[in-house]
């Protein structure tokens, strides 16, 4: 944390190519490669200023004309004194400023250092240190909006509330234990601890079911296409991706393998999977294709059954053995051809021609209704991270304890334990305890160089 670091922060190759640095020395070094056309040093710059100038490599060689942003600790990213050269993108250029920087006593900095020192320094907790790679990954508009919602705190925001009312329970049951021997004192009784450790349960409860959601936004809704063969799968799963991904063909049995690829409605991604056709079969290789559309019925969260004729009510109820406890929509292809001899009956049928790309739009909508998800934006406070999904869990399972031990008339310092065994579990979202440099270096390492 004492040295200093320097990193490439945008993609050679581009019109302009930004390099980042951040410690103590960032200013006195950048001001001894940086020659200002107004004359003047950077270490006399104000903070949150922008300077236009030469940058020069060791030997005071000219590299680029540049402007340089000056940030002053603790009003930077990091919460360090920081500098930002921007440059033109050559990757030539970009290689000769940041050797010359490290030739002048800056290091390399490793994958998310920047935002691990922005944690160290107080400038955000461990969760919103965490949403910074997640905004950078977004690739929905739902996915970007949660990034942006834990970035600005409302999450951690959410916990400290939750922090506050176990800190509550804590301080009053410890408070009956210290004075446990004057009878005159009155202190809040067992039913309304009890009540304020359900609301919290409940609260806990909200944020863990989340989860589901934000698992869907993040990586995906997964959705199988299945049904006989030549029914128009393959067909299907290009009009909704919008290109010719899948082979077609009139030919039984042409798609053998499992394709997936993904595609966004309404802000949110969906996973298509297109599956090999469900039939009879002794050619080896196409039975173990069908196998696998079995496999993938139990991931999907939404099936498209695929038909081209009125099934049976045979194909009807193993369909639905098959698919319970998911979304099941029948899909009615090739309508231009063979129109359904009974209406489709909304939301669960729909008729389409997928060759002719017929209603495809209104498929998307009933698709995008099937999944279910809420309506999100920046303030919606939707779990998406594995590690605080799993100590929120563990965080429940104590407060379960606290509940059942009031109930039962437990001891005070019994209860106690388990709220600070909840509240440790909290603290470890949000860093607010000493964490170990593993689990530090384990979530970091994941980040991008420069950030």
């Amino acid at each position: 944390m004492n040295d200093t670091i320097c990193a490439l922060a945008t993609p050679a190759g581009g019109a302009i190519g930004i390099i980042r640095v951040s410690g103590d020395k960032a200013i006195r070094i950048t001001d001894e490669l940086f020659k200002a056309k107004n004359k003047k040093h950077l270490s006399d710059a104000k903070g949150n200023t922008l300077h236009y100038g030469e940058f020069c490599d060791a030997k005071q060689q000219p590299i680029d004309e540049v402007v340089v942003s000056v940030y002053k600790a603790p009003h930077s990213y990091t919460g360090e004194d920081s500098t930002e050269i921007s440059c033109h993108g050559s990757a030539y250029i970009l290689k000769r400023v940041m050797q010359a920087l490290i030739d002048k006593g800056c290091r390399s900095a490793q994958p998310g250092e920047y935002t691990q020192r922005a944690y160290l320094n107080g400038k955000m907790d461990l969760s919103q240190a965490e949403a910074v790679a997640d905004l950078v990954s977004a690739s929905n508009k739902a996915s970007h909006q949660l990034a942006l919602s834990q970035i600005r705190g409302h999450f951690s925001d959410e916990l400290s509330q939750l922090r506050d009312m176990l800190l509550h329970i804590t301080s009053l049951l410890e408070l009956e234990l210290d004075f446990s021997d004057h009878e005159e004192l009155e202190f809040a009784d067992r039913k309304e601890l009890k009540n304020l450790a359900e609301t919290i349960h409940q609260r806990i409860a909200t944020l863990t079911k989340s989860f589901e959601t934000g698992k869907a936004v993040k990586e995906g809704v997964p959705v199988a296409i299945v049904g006989k063969t030549n029914v128009g799968k393959s067909t299907l799963l290009n009009c909704l991706l919008h290109e010719e991904k899948a082979i077609v063909s009139d030919i039984h049995g042409t798609t053998r393998d499992v394709i997936e690829d993904t595609t966004e409605i309404n802000g949110i991604t969906f996973r298509f999977i297109d599956t090999a056709g469900i039939r009879r079969t002794d050619n080896t290789i196409e039975q173990m294709g069908i196998e696998r559309t079995y496999m993938k019925l139990n991931e999907a969260a939404i099936i498209l059954w695929i038909v081209d004729q009125t099934p049976t009510k045979e194909e009807f109820k193993l369909m639905q053995s098959r698919t319970e406890g998911k979304q099941l929509i029948m899909v009615h292809n090739k309508a231009d051809l063979n129109p359904p001899h009974s209406r489709p009956n909304p939301p669960t049928d729909i008729a389409i021609s997928a060759k002719y790309q017929q209603n495809i739009q209104a498929l998307e909508q009933l698709i995008f209704q099937a999944a279910h998800l809420p309506e999100i934006n920046e303030n919606s406070v939707i779990l998406t991270n594995a590690r605080h999904y799993e100590a929120l869990t563990r965080a429940d399972e104590m407060i379960i304890r606290v509940i059942e031990a009031l109930n039962t008339g437990i001891s005070g310092d019994l209860i106690s334990e388990d709220l600070r065994v909840c509240l440790s579990q909290l603290a470890e979202i949000t860093g607010g305890q000493i964490t170990p440099n593993e689990v530090l270096g384990n979530i970091f390492k994941h980040f991008c160089i420069g950030k």
